[in-house]
């Protein structure tokens, strides 16, 4: 079997189905290389191999310098690393001005790896060398750096501080940071027969051109393999390995006896994380053929077909794989998310027993089957309402201890149309649920089918292959319905860094538009997103509608009210995808956060709002590394009510998660966002606020957030006041939008007196005996600004 390898990947990416435009200031790192000439190759070549083979987990652009070689000449390089980027430049200066990144570890092909450079990819200041020795022999920066060694450049110091032609020798004494000598440590001190330190991790061979032997060069021989032999060393190593090195130098599979299964699983995943589960059933299902025993990859398998929409061959490799103790619980998890993809509650909830006959512990089987015994509770309880009475509502339904936003954001968003945002006025499909012909019906039964909120524009949190995003609607369904279809305050939730191939969700997304009489989003972000992947002609359709979130005190009398405030501040953090939110700087963000925690304590209270369980990581990883404590409010175990009562109580909300900042906004707190996402800094920019939030990844984080958070206690009424007025835009935007929806759909306006609206662009839904459909309850009396 064989799978093409993936394409170098460019500095700046052209690809638009390439997430990777820095929003939240997630810091860009590359190594640099300058090749002065051809005569420098076979050194580049080693040291991209000593590179791989000593940081397995580690793969940056590796950007080449070059004064003008042949494209040809770098094939040999290209094999060794799947993102290398040939640049021509004037010399090895140009590492100082190397556009499109923020820190560059600047590399020599003199230079050999032996250790971990995960140290000097934490540095955030300054240029980071080995200083040249002093008449005793001890680094002294007096003396500079050698022109030949390794530089780590943050950008944004050199830019100001180092003249545009400058050799490294040139580096002001002001913006060096001295390295212990074992980054750069010359061969040449080991003359040919002393061994090379155990500490050393870079090797230095520029001044040693004529040693031939002894333990340094016999360091630098290790690294003078073949391609099959460096494929096969890489391979063998034990530990994580990245992503894009393993894909790259395991594919495709050399001709001979079936690669190691264990191998073809872990490249599936692969696949399956990036969202190209084609890529992963091809792999896996030449591998499991004729193999019922092995479970681990029948589970993998039955996932990525279950993504693709291929449920009748997931099932089937998911039970192959409940034959082994080990996977069963897992597999009849992921059983049970099939079935009630499919409706089939009943089997859901035996397929979670099932699983927790074999794990009594295991937390997704038992999440599973609370879930499907509530709607077997509820199916037969279901109030008896005519169908034409109420609106249907596709979005994110959470329960049991799910992110307490999206228990918020539904009630929010029905709270825009009818004061009842209950069962007696809503017809609830959970978007992940599979619509087919009986749930066609149900939808074109209701009188409009509202689509949000929520970050359904996302390629990985329930991929399916019918649409690409999160709604599960083939799209010869949904062009049969027949309801007027509004998507209301949906985000496109892309972090920086994600990669996924949009080709289905493009066609389904187009599909979407067209179908729909309102397609609103909930930051301008989004609607620049979306619109890139539309056809001219249905670019204008997409425009903005807030977050209902944030106009809570407009939609709930209550919330209009004065707050009561504690002496509080809350704090959120986020943990899904942590490698996108962090990259190289978590423990940065940790110390930064402690220091920032450390000086609001002496204005305020500071607790910790957990959204979902997971975020709690950030109190345990605090109280572990710096000694501090947190009180935890668990969120996701609160009603909706007392979600927005602890937030409204506060006096400021510092939150990483979207609705940890759009909620307590919607209520009147104000808040700092911590940006780690770019949803974060979309909706800042949309209140045009933009110095509420501090990235994740800040130099001075810990200082600045406290700043800020200090000057907002100190002038509270003045805080309060300004979220206010920003609130009071959205709700105006809100209010034209839901305007304009009286038109399209006949409803009445449910912020004032109902009645019937005059001339609607899209009339009314019938029902089947050809009689108008009453509208829902609506709100009578609207809500104190």
């Amino acid at each position: 079997m064989t799978t093409p390898k993936p394409r170098t990947s460019p500095a700046v990416p052209a690809d638009p189905a390439d997430d990777r435009r820095a929003v939240t200031g997630k810091r860009r790192i590359a190594f640099a290389v300058y090749v002065a000439d051809a005569g420098q190759l076979p050194g580049l070549q080693a040291l991209l191999r000593s590179l791989v083979l000593t940081g397995p987990a580690l793969c940056e652009d590796v950007v080449v310098l070059h004064p003008g070689l042949p494209d040809a000449s770098f094939d040999a390089a290209h094999r060794l690393h799947p993102r290398l980027i040939p640049r021509t430049a004037d010399g090895r200066h140009d590492v100082f001005r190397l556009d499109g990144y923020d820190t560059v570890i600047a590399l020599a092909p003199s230079l050999i790896v032996l250790g971990s450079l995960d140290p000097l990819l934490r540095l955030r200041t300054g240029v980071a060398a080995v200083p040249r020795p002093g008449p005793d022999g001890v680094p002294d920066p007096r003396n500079g750096v050698p022109d030949d060694g390794l530089l780590v450049i943050q950008a944004q110091d050199a830019d100001h501080s180092v003249p545009a032609a400058a050799a490294p020798r040139d580096i002001p004494e002001s913006l060096l940071v001295p390295l212990d000598s074992r980054y750069d440590f010359r061969a040449l001190r080991l003359g040919d027969d002393l061994a090379v330190p155990e500490d050393v991790v870079v090797l230095n061979f520029a001044d040693a051109p004529t040693v031939r032997g002894g333990p340094a060069h016999a360091a630098r021989a290790r690294f003078d393999l073949d391609d099959e032999a460096f494929r096969a060393a890489y391979l063998a190593l034990p530990g994580a390995k990245h992503p894009d090195l393993l894909l790259h130098l395991a594919l495709p599979f050399p001709d001979g006896p079936r690669p190691p299964i264990d191998l073809v699983r872990q490249l599936a995943e692969i696949h399956r994380g990036r969202g190209h589960h084609d890529r992963a059933v091809a792999l896996l299902g030449e591998a499991v053929a004729g193999r019922p025993d092995l479970p681990r990859c029948h589970e993998t398998l039955g996932v990525c077909l279950m993504a693709l929409s291929r449920y009748e061959e997931a099932e089937t490799h998911l039970l192959l794989a409940t034959a082994s103790p080990d996977f069963a619980p897992r597999a009849y998890g992921q059983l049970a998310r099939l079935a009630w993809l499919l409706g089939r509650t009943s089997d859901a909830r035996g397929y979670a027993l099932a699983g927790l006959e074999t794990d009594p512990t295991d937390a997704n089987c038992r999440a599973w089957y609370a879930r499907t015994s509530e709607m077997v509770t509820a199916g037969a309880t279901s109030p008896d309402i005519p169908a034409g009475e109420q609106l249907a509502h596709v979005a994110l339904f959470a329960d049991g201890e799910e992110n307490a936003g999206d228990k918020v954001l539904p009630e929010a968003v029905r709270s825009c149309f009818t004061a009842d945002t209950g069962p007696d006025s809503w017809h609830q499909q959970h978007a992940h649920l599979l619509v087919d012909e009986a749930g066609l019906e149900r939808l074109n039964a209701r009188r409009a089918v509202i689509v949000g909120g929520g970050g359904l524009f996302l390629p990985d949190t329930a991929p399916n292959g019918n649409s690409g995003w999160q709604w599960n609607i083939p799209d010869d369904v949904l062009a049969r319905i027949t309801a007027p279809l509004a998507v209301f305050a949906v985000g496109y939730n892309v972090f920086d860094g994600q990669r996924y191939r949009r080709e289905r969700f493009a066609a389904s997304l187009q599909a979407l538009v067209e179908r729909s009489a309102f397609f609103g989003l909930r930051n301008h972000g989004s609607v620049a997103r979306v619109r890139e992947l539309l056809p001219a002609s249905l670019r204008e359709k997409v425009r903005y509608q807030p977050c209902p979130t944030t106009v809570a005190r407009h939609l709930d009398p209550r919330l209009a009210e004065p707050a009561v405030r504690e002496d509080t501040v809350l704090l959120n953090c986020a943990y899904d995808r942590a490698g996108l939110r962090f990259g190289h700087d978590y423990g940065h963000f940790l110390a930064e956060m402690a220091a920032a925690i450390r000086a609001m304590s002496a204005a305020a209270e500071v607790r910790y709002a957990a959204h979902m369980p997971a975020d709690e990581r950030f109190v345990d990883d605090l109280r572990r590394e710096h000694g501090l404590t947190l009180p935890v409010e668990p969120l996701y175990l609160l009603s909706n009510d007392a979600i927005r009562d602890l937030y409204r109580r506060a006096r400021l909300v510092i939150g990483m998660r979207g609705h940890a900042g759009m909620i307590p906004f919607g209520c009147g707190t104000p808040i700092i966002s911590l940006v780690s996402h770019p949803k974060l800094a979309y909706f800042l920019a949309d209140i045009d606020r933009p110095d509420w939030g501090v990235s994740v990844h800040e130099r001075a984080l810990g200082a600045r957030l406290a700043e800020r958070a200090l000057a907002v206690l100190a002038d509270h009424p003045a805080a309060v006041a300004d979220v206010h007025d920003r609130q009071r835009t959205l709700w105006s935007v809100t209010r034209d939008n839901l305007a304009g929806l009286r038109e399209l759909t006949g409803l009445p306006d449910p912020f004032g007196e109902p009645g019937p609206v005059a001339g609607p662009v899209v009339p009314a839904p019938r029902s089947a005996t050809g009689e108008d459909r009453p509208a829902p309850s609506l709100r009578t009396t609207p809500p104190t600004p």
